[in-house]
């Protein structure tokens, strides 16, 4: 899906780049990343003397105000109904959840636009978030790999902590929801003096229901093809690769992406990516049958209790994988005997 747009940058080039989003006006400061049909951008808000408050008046929780007044906002060029339902179904599920590690939808606007022979999206959807500027957890794996640095064992732990407790509130939901796309790609991590980093998951835009009944085979290749569009090749669970006729999705979907996030938080990639790199090498066939790859370099060096817990969350069968209560009750014990 990969497009460019021609002047689209051109339109925030000028002094009047300013966007509204509702009733708070916000000028761009400069673009942070773009992928596919959505830009996104570092805003800061624009407060004048007939300003009511903005924002401050919006967030029921007051850490979600910035400081300094800036945020990221993400635009989405909306080119037809599919795309529109799809943003609209990520800001419904944005707003279910609050939790610390879990990124906020602050606020959101889509508008109609009017078409011209070079533009050829029919909306635009704006989406405000807290500004995470420390980039996420593959970035900080590229640059430590790039210095041959690897993080300790306390803050591989705490970091696997905190998406843990951010997975367990959107799995303990009345209706318990999959993010669908745990990877190192979707955490931000932002440094904190004397503290481990703080991991905060992002992109909601693959979560859904978590469990689903497959009763017939064009169910399972359903599931399979949009698996195949949605989640991360990678990170992706053996049944979401190869779904069985008869099979009950749940939430431990996110369990198996989890082991292979922790595997990355650790050595900076999948254990199957190695896969890639083989002569006659299958991504698929060393997922469905978990056949992780230890690194035999003596650096870095973690306890093999890592390693055993990573294998207990990469089982290929589902039904034996643990749960995320199980997961955090167990990472607490690893923090407790592995703390400095």
């Amino acid at each position: 899906m990969g497009c460019s747009f021609s002047g689209l940058n051109a339109l925030y080039d000028s002094a009047a780049s300013d966007v509204w989003i509702n009733e708070t006006r916000y000028k761009i400061v400069r673009q942070l990343g773009e992928g596919g049909f959505a830009f996104v951008f570092l805003v800061k808000e624009v407060i004048n003397e007939s300003s009511d408050g903005g924002l401050s008046k919006k967030f029921k929780d007051p850490s979600h105000i910035s400081d300094d007044g800036t945020y990221a906002m993400k635009k989405v060029l909306v080119q037809n109904n599919e795309q529109l339902q799809f943003v609209k179904e990520e800001i419904r599920i944005s707003s279910l959840f609050n939790h610390p590690n879990l990124l906020p939808l602050l606020d959101h606007a889509i508008i109609s636009v009017k078409g011209t022979p070079e533009q050829t999206w029919t909306h635009e959807a704006y989406l405000l978030f807290p500004a995470h500027l420390d980039g996420t957890l593959l970035d900080h794996a590229k640059t430590m790999k790039a210095k041959k640095e690897s993080f300790s064992t306390s803050d591989v732990l705490e970091i696997f902590r905190q998406l843990c407790a951010g997975l367990k509130h959107m799995h303990n939901l009345e209706t318990p929801y999959a993010h669908n796309d745990v990877k190192p790609g979707n955490v931000l991590l932002t440094h904190r003096k004397g503290q481990p980093p703080l991991a905060v998951l992002m992109d909601f835009g693959s979560a859904r229901p978590a469990r689903r009944q497959i009763r017939s085979r064009s169910e399972a290749l359903q599931l399979q093809e949009w698996a195949a569009e949605h989640v991360s090749a990678p990170f992706r669970s053996p049944e979401l690769w190869d779904c069985p006729s008869q099979a009950d999705i749940d939430e431990r979907t996110d369990v198996w992406s989890l082991g292979c996030t922790l595997y990355a938080i650790m050595y900076g990639v999948s254990p199957f990516e190695y896969a890639l790199g083989e002569s006659g090498g299958s991504l698929q066939l060393a997922i469905v049958n978990a056949q992780i790859k230890w690194p035999t370099t003596p650096k870095p060096s973690y306890p093999e209790a890592l390693h055993q817990f990573i294998s207990w969350m990469v089982q290929p069968q589902a039904t034996v994988r643990p749960r995320i209560d199980d997961i955090l009750i167990h990472v607490d014990k690893l923090i407790t005997k592995f703390s400095n």
